[in-house]
């Protein structure tokens, strides 16, 4: 070797030792991680360190929450759980509120658009009932402010489950073997509207996701996730932006945002003052808890596939004056992209133990 390549050798291994240890890691114009044969792979193999204090805002809570109107009992749950498999509370007897929230899909239905007793697709896509219990707006606009608000929400819907309330209630009040179930989970209350609704609340409230490698590897378990998860961790919270929106336990800010889809919806913009431009084509941030790694994304199903979107998140979605400031376009290498979705295997936990009930 010459004398003049050893000293462009050693400084180019200085400058990459020098950047890594101040965070930055080098990458070539194809935004690949550069290498040196002096100092090896610039990436994990020295360890991914992250704060105590950034891990501690992504810890399970302890207690399942419910209103003092409506306190959750495992009778309440199982009787609700009933209902919820009960195909009887549609128009034609043939959907129930598990056809779209099944247990097999995460308790969604992995379809682009909902499909109901009529056939005709819905224009969103069936979201997860997973972790509701800690909702303060459900549905993808925002428009129920408890469970049993939501409740009868699907029951009533034209294209869902297109049954009146009233006639809900008369067809389980007419099923003898409900009133044993009923009497167990509210005392004296008997079958009607708000214990109906009630039981159906709290059953999904049980639903929390158990726990995933993530929660492990925040609980100390330095082995629970790889060091490329524990890097789109960092991803996911720094370059990506991603915990702008998905932050919490739930990965989910409860809140709505624009994200600048090609969508004539204006969801949350529905039911704000058209004055109000920041709720206009909004939709609630949904969980990351649990999350289906085959698609489809978005309120719409318009993305197939995790690719797509990453790239509309690149992109920084279409701009108008409701876009939320929250979307600004990112740069992400292939490496970060892998380390990303690496991350987000993660926050897979186990299938619930639920069982389908036996139908009285």
């Amino acid at each position: 070797m010459t004398e003049s390549r050893f000293f462009i050798l050693l400084a180019f291994a200085i400058v990459l030792t020098v950047g890594t240890a101040a965070g930055v890691v080098p990458r070539s114009p194809d935004g690949t991680t550069v290498t040196s044969s002096l100092v090896g792979p610039v990436s994990a193999a020295a360890g991914v360190h992250v704060s105590e204090e950034l891990k501690a805002k992504y810890r399970r809570p302890e207690t399942i929450p419910a209103p003092p109107s409506n306190p959750l009992t495992p009778e309440k749950a199982e009787l609700g759980k009933t209902l919820f498999f009960d195909p009887r509370l549609s128009r034609t007897g043939s959907v129930s509120c598990a056809s779209c929230h099944q247990p097999g899909f995460d308790w969604g239905d992995g379809l682009k658009r909902g499909v109901g007793v009529t056939g005709v697709p819905l224009p969103r896509k069936t979201p997860t009932v997973l972790n509701a219990a800690w909702l303060s707006a459900l549905m993808w606009d925002g428009r129920a402010g408890t469970l049993e608000q939501q409740a009868v929400l699907p029951i009533t819907a034209e294209h869902e489950m297109g049954l009146e309330l009233e006639e809900a209630v008369a067809r389980v009040k007419a099923i003898e073997g409900y009133a044993p179930l009923f009497e167990a989970a509210y005392p004296g209350e008997g079958v009607r509207a708000e214990t109906v609704l009630g039981a159906l609340a709290s059953f999904q409230r049980t639903l929390v996701s158990g726990e995933a490698p993530f929660d492990k590897w925040i609980d100390g378990d330095e082995a629970a996730i790889s060091e490329a998860a524990k890097r789109g961790f960092l991803v996911f919270n720094e370059a990506g932006r991603c915990a702008k929106c998905h932050s919490s336990w739930r990965l989910t800010d409860d809140s709505f945002h624009d994200i600048g889809l090609e969508s004539d919806d204006i969801g949350r913009g529905q039911f704000a003052p058209p004055s109000v431009v920041i709720m206009q084509h909004a939709f609630k941030t949904p969980t990351l808890r649990d999350f289906r790694l085959s698609g489809p994304y978005m309120h719409d199903g318009s993305m197939a596939s995790l690719d797509e979107v990453i790239d509309h998140y690149e992109d920084g979605g279409k701009k108008r004056p409701s876009l939320s400031p929250e979307m600004q376009a990112v740069t992400l290498s292939a490496q970060e992209r892998a380390d990303l979705i690496a991350y987000l295997k993660t926050l897979q936990g186990p299938p619930l133990d639920v069982k389908m009930p036996r139908l009285p």
